[in-house]
């Protein structure tokens, strides 16, 4: 299949423009900590004590970062200097500015050349690409061989205790939801790679299911926290939207490429809303009551009155639409409205879920202290009942084509996800045990779910659904799904943890002014180099 990389964009001129230099002084701060280390050390010299204690200070500071995401140094504890400063020590390649923030430099020309790596196999003909083919057989053969072996290998017990109760009581814990999120999204992936259309319905409860904990995970954080602080709303942005940004610049997409992203923006901002607007009195439950009352009136004037959606969200039709070459003649809103629409209720399930997690796990402590016949007799019911409830579902629901089902989703889809909560759950063993491995895939999601795009899969044009497989071994499939998704997966957690240095560099927690600061710059270097690349594209045409 030919390259459709169409011409040339200022953003993607303005990253390039912004790399170079990034990469230019990782490299010669790399080379000044080669030559640093290889010169010949002084002993007894007043000059080496001084290096000793310097180094001392800025192992105790690695992890604290100053405007700009630069680390401190033993002279910043008493005047941090200013943006303007560093930049102009960055711009002269000031060679103590350099060795400081050696490690700061290295991640962000790292995380360029995966960007670079992303161009290179989706929008060049330098990689092959082959078409995709499913079989079911080998399809359920990869998915459960992957669950054996995680279950010899990283099956783990856990001890934690509970934070309302302090008993091992676990239900819904961290352990858990992270697997639960990696079982869904080797599914989801494998459903893209393998093109394995018979189990559309599937994903979409999947997806929901990651709305559902947008949901709840946000809600037990707020309620519980109380923390609706500036650091900590601009981090969670950063950690949804900073890959997927860059993505879009490089390889010049629309935002709704990548839906996910979008939506669980916006449930998590409707979350952050409804809890933080009159938080101080959170813990009344005719507020709580109220609040969710409006969350549900927010949903249906928004999503089931005809021509409000449209009026509500045209003015942000440049961020959110999208134009999707395979579709030319579909409203740039249509994909936003069918995407978000189809999990509009299940962020709200979520929050419920959360606001009486408490009360179930009291009565699930009640429940596993009562007498073994009792308690038996009602795990035996409650599960029998679940399963009814989860059979009648898939028979009546699960079963439609995708058209009918997509209809009947929005109002149904929290039934497989309850189902699923109350068999993980009815008995203390499994609760205390996970697949630490797949819980290890559910913190990359957001990673994993951007990156299949480029480097696991290939659309070879702008806005492009993936429609094919990346191919680095002609004819030999299998040898070529193991070798791209080990690449992948590699990159993909290569980029989770890129994210949260560069999170922890540029978005400080606690201070507001810093913070102000360094968006400010952020915003004038990027419209300066913006400015720049639209000069050069324009003089070079």
């Amino acid at each position: 299949m030919s390259v459709d990389s169409g011409p040339v964009t200022p953003g993607q001129v303005t990253f390039l423009l912004g790399v170079i230099p990034v990469f230019v002084a990782w490299i010669y701060s790399e080379w000044l900590e080669y030559k640093k280390l290889s010169s010949p050390s002084k002993v007894h010299s007043d000059y080496n004590l001084v290096e000793l204690e310097s180094e001392t200070i800025k192992e105790d500071d690695r992890a604290v970062l100053m405007e700009g995401g630069l680390t401190k140094s033993s002279s910043t504890k008493l005047s941090n200097p200013s943006i303007k400063t560093n930049l102009i020590r960055f711009l002269t390649m000031d060679d103590s500015f350099l060795l400081d923030n050696r490690h700061l430099l290295r991640a962000m020309a790292e995380f360029g050349g995966i960007l670079f790596y992303f161009y290179l196999c989706d929008r060049t003909n330098f990689f092959a690409d082959s078409t995709k083919s499913y079989n079911r057989d080998l399809f359920l053969f990869l998915f459960f061989l992957l669950i054996i072996a995680s279950a010899m290998t990283s099956l783990k017990k856990h001890n934690d205790k509970s934070s309302f109760s302090g008993k091992s009581v676990l239900y819904l814990n961290r352990h858990q939801t992270e697997e639960w999120k990696g079982y869904m999204q080797v599914l989801f992936l494998m459903y893209h790679y393998f093109a394995a259309t018979e189990i559309y319905n599937a994903i979409r409860v999947f997806i929901a299911a990651y709305v559902w904990m947008t949901g709840f995970g946000n809600f037990s954080y707020y309620y519980i926290r109380k923390d609706f602080s500036l650091g900590r709303f601009a981090q969670m942005m950063w950690r949804l939207n900073f890959f997927v940004i860059f993505c879009c610049i490089v390889l010049n997409n629309d935002y709704m490429l990548y839906y996910i992203c979008p939506m669980h923006t916006l449930f998590t901002l409707m979350v952050y809303g409804a809890l933080g607007i009159g938080y101080k009195y959170n813990e009344i439950r005719s507020v709580m009551a109220l609040k969710f009352f409006m969350c549900f009136f927010v949903v249906i004037l928004v999503w089931e009155i005809p021509g409000v959606f449209d009026i509500l969200w045209s003015p942000l039709t440049f961020l959110i639409g999208y134009d999707d070459p395979a579709k030319p003649d579909l409203p740039r809103l249509h994909e936003w409205h069918f995407r978000s629409g189809l999990d509009r209720y299940i962020w709200i399930i979520g929050m419920l879920y959360a606001y009486f997690h408490p009360n179930v796990e009291k009565w699930m402590e009640k429940l596993e202290e009562s007498e073994t016949k009792r308690r038996r007799m009602i795990k035996t019911f409650v599960v029998t009942v679940t399963s009814i409830a989860g059979y009648l579902w898939y028979e009546y629901i699960y079963k439609l084509d995708k058209v009918s089902y997509n209809k009947l989703h929005p109002y149904t889809s929290w039934i497989p996800i309850t189902v699923y909560i109350f068999l993980r759950n009815f008995s203390q063993k499994l609760r205390n045990i996970s697949l630490t491995l797949f819980a290890w895939l559910g913190k990359i999601t957001l990673e994993t779910y951007i990156s299949q795009f480029h480097i696991w899969l290939r659309s070879n044009v702008s806005n492009g659904q993936p429609k094919w497989l990346l191919c680095f071994i002609p004819d030999y499939p299998m040898l070529n799904f193991m070798l791209t998704t080990a690449i992948y997966i590699l990159l993909s957690y290569r980029v989770f943890e890129l994210t949260n240095t560069l999170k922890s560099a540029f978005i400080p927690s606690r201070d507001n002014q810093k913070l102000f600061q360094n968006f400010v710059a952020g915003v004038v270097i990027s419209v300066c180099l913006y400015c720049t690349s639209f000069v050069v594209l324009q003089i070079s045409q």
